[in-house]
């Protein structure tokens, strides 16, 4: 029983290195989406009827065409037009266009959830448009989507499984070389559906530490009292030892 993984114990540092390139892939490929979605969710929101097009059509392109298709005109189709990339860089840029596609939606869904009423008195006040987006908009957008994004981050990474179909060692990829080799199916995928599952909690892990570090009251509420505590003021309530001050106002005392 111990022999299947033994063979598999011999491709260890395949493993890790297919998986240090998933890695480099998502954080690249998500650094793009995030500049291209923020571009295009600021030229859909322009006043500019050309950027609105251009914007418009970048999104509805990509969103509704599969992201495998995408894929091969970047690595396949470019080279005809002179563009030659290999398949590390081809795998960015179109995870990246794509991605960035859905984001630019999540943005824009952000901006437009702020009041209207806090743009025109900053407008009164006579705060430049760049002001405002900066210290008024950005803050409160960010809050609003920030576990969307989080949430495409990790899409993002099982995406990656996809360049898999353009020959770059990542994770599915090389996982299929070495059931190739092996025949140890359940084993080998299994040993990758980890890895997949590990990063996606790992990100996630960091994505609830980070909102709640960089928002003020926290994204994710803060760890429960302990069942006994909370037993005890209550009891301490009943018997009169501590009102609340709402209970207080409740009855008139306050």
């Amino acid at each position: 029983m111990s022999y299947p993984w033994i063979t598999l114990s011999r491709y260890f540092g395949t493993f890790v290195e297919a998986a240090w390139v998933t890695l480099q892939v998502t954080l690249l490929a998500f650094a793009l989406a995030m500049a291209l979605g923020l571009l295009a969710a600021l030229a859909k929101e322009s006043r500019w009827s050309v950027l609105r097009l251009i914007s418009g059509c970048y999104i509805e392109v990509i969103r509704n065409t599969p992201v495998l298709l995408q894929i091969f005109i970047v690595f396949f189709g470019l080279p005809s037009l002179g563009i030659v990339l290999n398949a590390y860089t081809a795998g960015v840029i179109a995870l990246g266009i794509n991605v960035g596609a859905y984001l630019a939606e999540v943005f824009r869904a952000g901006m437009q959830s702020i009041p209207k009423g806090q743009l025109e008195a900053a407008s009164i006040l006579g705060i430049s448009r760049l002001q405002v987006f900066i210290n008024i908009v950005m803050p409160q957008a960010a809050r609003a989507v920030y576990p969307a994004i989080i949430n495409n981050l990790i899409q993002l990474l099982l995406g990656t499984s996809l360049l898999s179909a353009i020959a770059l060692p990542e994770l599915t990829g090389v996982a299929t070389v070495i059931n190739s080799r092996t025949l140890l199916y359940i084993q080998t995928f299994s040993i990758t559906l980890v890895i997949y599952l590990l990063f996606s909690n790992v990100f996630s892990w960091i994505g609830n530490l980070l909102g709640r570090r960089m928002f003020n009251p926290p994204l994710v509420s803060s760890v429960k009292k302990p069942v006994g505590s909370r037993v005890k003021r209550r009891l301490n309530v009943i018997r009169g030892k501590s009102l609340p001050a709402n209970n207080l106002q409740r009855g008139g005392l306050l």
